[in-house]
């Protein structure tokens, strides 16, 4: 296939993706009106986990259940279900655009760990576009001191667990097939919440399970398309697309929940969509280095 046809394919692939899996994440807040979080995410974990399998088994084969660096995997499965949680739980309180604006503090914060574990050096021009869009994470999240929205607060540590696991995913990225890392991903977050979900079950209303069915399905579709879109192009080409993920959450926070960002969060927005790409481009026209990794 022509590179350049290449590059269009996994940009339109990781677009779509992210769109739906904002998507997927507007059904699981609407889910938490009727069930526990803990209920969803191993839901929607033990589907992919299914849907997944097959899939796995034929690419990966044998290999599927002997990957390299299995506990940096497990880790990482760990951060996944940790994330969702998190992300979840924040959401049924937080306007879902606001929250999945949050959610992109994770490229600024994994920019700080890329320097302190994975031994890159960011320069001054970098450094001044974390720091606005640290700024633009605090518009929309707007701390007071006489009182704490813990919905935000719960988003961001999502976004904290979500950076952890990017530079994880740097670290398996060359040494285990991207459908392999996606399976175990699933299977070990959707163990770690078999250990809780008993205590959290619910009948599940029989109204729901089409909704269900969908998030499951729609989040399967939502991996397959962002493994192959970021398995067949440069993740640096990429990030600048990722922020459609932002534009996504309006429109359906709109249409799901009638809400939409306040003129001082679609600021906050405006802000780290325009921080993200600067730090994006940065690293596309190489003035991140790395130096040796310490990961």
């Amino acid at each position: 296939m022509n590179i350049d046809r290449q590059i269009r394919l996994a940009i339109v692939n990781v677009v779509c993706g992210l769109c739906i899996a904002a998507l997927v994440g507007a059904l699981m807040k609407y889910l938490t009106d009727s069930m526990s979080v803990f209920q969803i995410t191993w839901l929607r974990f033990l589907g992919q986990t299914v849907l997944f399998l097959p899939i796995t088994l034929w690419i990966a084969g044998a290999d599927t259940f002997r990957p390299s660096r299995p506990t940096l995997q497990i880790v990482r499965g760990l951060t996944l279900s940790g994330a969702t949680l998190a992300f979840v739980t924040g959401a049924q309180t937080t306007d879902f655009a606001d929250a999945i604006a949050i959610l992109y503090a994770y490229p600024f914060l994994l920019t700080v760990i890329a320097v302190i574990f994975l031994g890159e050096r960011v320069r001054l021009g970098g450094w001044i576009s974390v720091m606005g869009g640290f700024i633009g994470v605090l518009l929309v999240m707007r701390p007071q001191f006489d009182y704490v929205d813990t919905g935000v607060l719960w988003v961001f540590l999502s976004a904290v667990i979500v950076s952890s696991q990017m530079a994880i995913n740097r670290r398996l990225g060359s040494l285990s097939h991207p459908v392999v890392t996606t399976f175990l991903g699933g299977l070990v977050a959707t163990l770690s919440l078999s250990v809780f979900v008993p205590f959290y079950w619910s009948v599940i209303p029989l109204e729901l399970i089409g909704i269900i069915l969908l998030m499951i399905m729609l989040g399967a579709v939502s991996q397959a398309l962002l493994v192959y879109g970021f398995s067949h192009a440069e993740a640096s080409t990429l990030a600048p697309f990722t922020y459609f993920e932002i534009i996504a959450a309006v429109i359906i926070g709109l249409m799901m929940f009638g809400t939409v960002p306040d003129w001082i969060s679609a600021g906050g927005i405006i802000l780290i969509v325009g921080c993200g790409l600067a730090v994006a481009r940065s690293i596309n026209d190489g003035k991140t280095v790395k130096r040796s990794a310490k990961f």
